[in-house]
């Protein structure tokens, strides 16, 4: 028998009808920060995130005096981040960075929200996961319309192990965000990479030598969409999916990594049938 989330409710004195459900998630298309990351690394950012709502939404947020907020982890997962007590503001009287990206709110064209982090289900906070359901499911939702299952409390809250660097296989555009520990393997560890472009299919076989190896390679793409390589600057900047062919050892040198590089190329026909030049 499931455990469901109203009956959690109900132990802290409020009533369903009291409260609405809010799962953010990552529906960027381009560089930026997702609502796990801002909330994982710069909470002031994401309860300003949560705070800058659309008109539209404006009759489901008066529903209810409460928010009980979830974010979409980089697994798919709902996770509990926060209860807020919730009260309209108006509308948005400046411009205003947007936290997640480089965009800007202007004066004007959404809501605001003054939000409260309620102290009641505090230790729950990033640790606490329900199902939200399928992927078509509304991101806002009444609580006395959807009684959630809880799908799991931990001891802790703690982000995925690393893979280890032959599973790694990730989208450029999440390779800031990712946990520290997965950042702190991939600066470590230099050798030979490939991109893929989920639009063409087509295949670039990279090298990292440098300092703070895979990672710090990685970021030279998210960052100019090509990474200074020729055949990556005359074409369209695309969300080029990473994995790591081979890991060079601690005493390789920077001609070792390039015969590695040229290796793969050569297997992998990169030259003739992908996007490498030489």
């Amino acid at each position: 028998m499931s455990i469901l989330f109203n009956s959690v409710l109900a132990q802290i004195g409020l009533k369903p009808e009291e409260v609405i459900l809010l799962r953010h998630q990552d529906k960027r298309a381009a560089r930026g920060r997702t609502p796990y990351e801002l909330w994982r690394d710069a909470p002031p950012a994401f309860e300003s995130y949560q705070s800058i709502q659309s008109f539209e939404n404006r009759p489901k947020f008066s529903r209810a005096p409460y928010w009980a907020s979830f974010v979409a982890t980089s697994d798919g997962a709902t996770m509990f981040v926060g209860l807020y007590a919730a009260k309209y503001k108006g509308v948005l009287t400046e411009d205003t960075p947007k936290p997640q990206n480089d965009g800007v709110d202007l004066a004007g064209s959404c809501d605001v929200y003054d939000l409260e982090l309620d102290d009641r289900l505090a230790d729950l906070r990033g640790k606490f996961f329900i199902e939200w359901g399928d992927g078509t499911r509304a991101w806002v939702q009444r609580a006395d319309n959807q009684n959630k299952p809880i799908r799991e409390v931990r001891p802790e809250f703690k982000e995925p192990d690393f893979p280890g660097f032959l599973n790694f296989n990730e989208p450029l555009s999440k390779v800031e965000g990712l946990p520290r520990t997965w950042i702190e393997n991939l600066k470590y560890a230099k050798g030979v990479y490939l991109l893929t472009c989920p639009k063409t299919k087509e295949q670039y076989v990279g090298s990292a030598s440098g300092e703070e190896g895979f990672w710090h390679r990685w970021m030279e793409y998210a960052t100019t969409g090509h990474g200074g390589d020729v055949a990556l600057k005359s074409r369209e900047a695309s969300d080029y999916q990473v994995s790591i062919l081979e890991v060079a050892g601690s005493a390789s040198n920077s001609d070792d990594i390039l015969k590695m590089e040229s290796r793969w190329k050569e297997k992998l026909q990169s030259r003739e049938m992908g996007l490498n030049r030489n």
